[in-house]
């Protein structure tokens, strides 16, 4: 598959790598999966959304943050992958965190910015398992962040 003429189709830049903020890895071959580690709504350095949602942020705002989450994620995997994507099977799960205000239940609206991407990206193979779940805060005081895991045949 070749992801960055797959992004160009749809008007969407695959970002640098960003860089941890802590003691891990952004992303982790393992076997036939990729692992992606927890990627914030971070775009030319800035993040995008902070604060919980329905309090500082809009559903709209947070799920187009998701979305960048997932593009950010993909920049990490490609770096694990050496930019080859050969193999790559399918997206297997999501997990998206979402900074809640008070009595905030449409955590599962600001994660389908995040698979939303993944399909348009992968088509039927960006189809995936998912975990929506709401927090009282995250990293940076950012409003989002999403974690994913790839497939890849052997």
């Amino acid at each position: 598959m070749d992801l960055r003429a797959r992004l160009h189709e749809l008007d969407l830049t695959l970002p640098a790598p960003g860089r941890p903020v802590a003691d891990y890895v952004p992303a982790v071959r393992a076997g036939g999966l990729v692992i992606v580690s927890g990627q914030l709504p971070m775009r030319d350095g800035a993040m995008l959304v902070t604060g919980p949602v329905a309090d500082a942020v809009t559903v709209e705002e947070a799920a187009e943050a998701a979305g960048q989450c997932v593009l950010n994620g993909l920049a990490a995997a490609d770096a694990v992958l050496d930019g080859d994507w050969t193999g790559f099977d399918r997206a297997v799960r999501l997990g998206v965190f979402v900074a809640s205000g008070d009595g905030f239940t449409d955590q599962h609206l600001v994660a389908n910015g995040a698979s939303a991407v993944l399909t348009a990206v992968f088509g039927e193979a960006g189809r995936h398992a998912r975990a929506a779940v709401g927090v009282p805060s995250l990293p940076l005081g950012a409003s989002v962040e999403v974690e994913m895991m790839l497939g890849f045949s052997a």
